[in-house]
């Protein structure tokens, strides 16, 4: 059984969204008031807040005057929120991530809702305090047999609403075993080379909006900051980020799974994104290749499907290792892409990063 989640668009009638802006407002309220708790109980007292005493604060929240439209929604998103505040600080005590930062309106925001907050009834979704289903357009349907276990209701910078059904997969998906393997190195000038010499384009889609985006975030620079005329700019810059973020994504998507079909095993080089990405000169570039979701994508539709994929260690020098003699040169710029070592033509996989 896989755990898996579908994403769809909706568009909520005028009660659905004025109610779900009010949940994503109290969501947003209630982790950044437990967020600025556990940061001034270990600065001024050096005490541990967890998730226990900022349920409990919840409850005495909801108590004030001035806090009481927080009973007006589900509680259930609240405490939601507040166990997302307990993993992102254990995530950071375990050096996985940064310390929580604080909710921003203008960032959209999101509301968990487990099934004790929504109602799965003839294929609809029912909100808690909504009578009308959500208006979802159904680009696919779930496995017969599946209802949703956790639904995520989503408003994106751009103004969009989504909405995420996970749900428990029982079917077996593996694919009938194949005997090719294949080794895939990515880049920039070619998203990826393989071991069989096939280089696959990068489409580079943030160049093709870049005049475009540039022009409106000129724009936005002008508006004077919480004006209509502001807000407008903003969702314009928002919508074109939007449209990069959605062609990507389904570029990438379509690339790993065919990957996938005609391959058996599958070896990547496991890259340090993160700390790559801190080179300013090939940020941007390496940001639109989208190597790290195309890694993650490899790895868990390897797991559905039963394929099998490796992850070459990141310090393995495989693009200065000849592939004929095996021998290793000292260095290897990025503009080189062939080179001729005691007589060996050496061939490298391209790893131009020229833009």
């Amino acid at each position: 059984m896989v755990e898996k989640a579908y994403k769809f668009r909706f568009y909520p009638t005028p009660e659905q969204e004025n109610l779900l802006r009010r949940t994503l407002g109290c969501v947003r309220l209630i982790y950044n008031k437990a967020l600025a708790a556990r940061t001034q109980a270990w600065y001024e007292k050096q005490e541990r807040v967890g998730y226990k005493q900022t349920s409990a604060m919840l409850t005495s929240w909801k108590k004030q005057e001035d806090l009481d439209f927080l009973t007006e929604v589900s509680s259930v998103p609240l405490q939601q929120s507040l166990r997302h505040l307990q993993t992102a600080f254990t995530n950071f005590f375990s050096g996985r991530a940064k310390y929580p930062n604080f909710k921003k309106k203008r960032n959209g925001g999101s509301a968990e809702f487990s099934r004790s907050a929504f109602k799965w009834k003839d294929g609809q979704v029912y909100l808690a305090k909504c009578s009308e289903p959500l208006p979802i357009r159904w680009s696919r349907q779930l496995p017969p047999g599946c209802s949703p276990t956790i639904i995520t209701v989503k408003l994106e910078p751009s103004g969009r609403w989504s909405v995420s059904l996970r749900f428990n997969d029982p079917r077996d998906l593996k694919l009938k075993p194949i005997k090719k393997q294949i080794g895939v190195d990515v880049g920039i000038s070619s998203l990826i080379a393989t071991s069989d010499g096939t280089k696959v384009n990068n489409p580079k889609y943030f160049n093709q909006l870049y005049k475009k985006l540039r022009l409106a975030q000129k724009s936005l620079s002008r508006k004077t900051k919480g004006s209509n005329n502001y807000q407008k700019a903003r969702l314009k810059v928002a919508r074109i980020h939007a449209k990069i973020k959605d062609s990507r994504l389904d570029y990438t998507h379509q690339l790993t799974t065919q990957l996938i079909r005609e391959n058996q095993t599958i070896v990547v080089e496991d890259l340090a994104v993160k700390n790559m990405v801190k080179n300013h000169k090939l940020a941007r570039a390496i940001s639109d290749a989208n190597w790290g979701e195309l890694v993650r994508q490899l790895e868990y539709k390897a797991e559905w499907y039963g394929r099998e994929l490796i992850k070459i260690d990141r310090y393995f020098p495989s693009s200065k290792r000849c592939s004929n003699c095996g021998y290793v040169v000292d260095k290897l710029p990025l503009h080189i892409r062939e080179g001729t070592v005691l007589n060996v033509q050496l061939t490298t996989i391209e790893t131009s990063t020229q833009v």
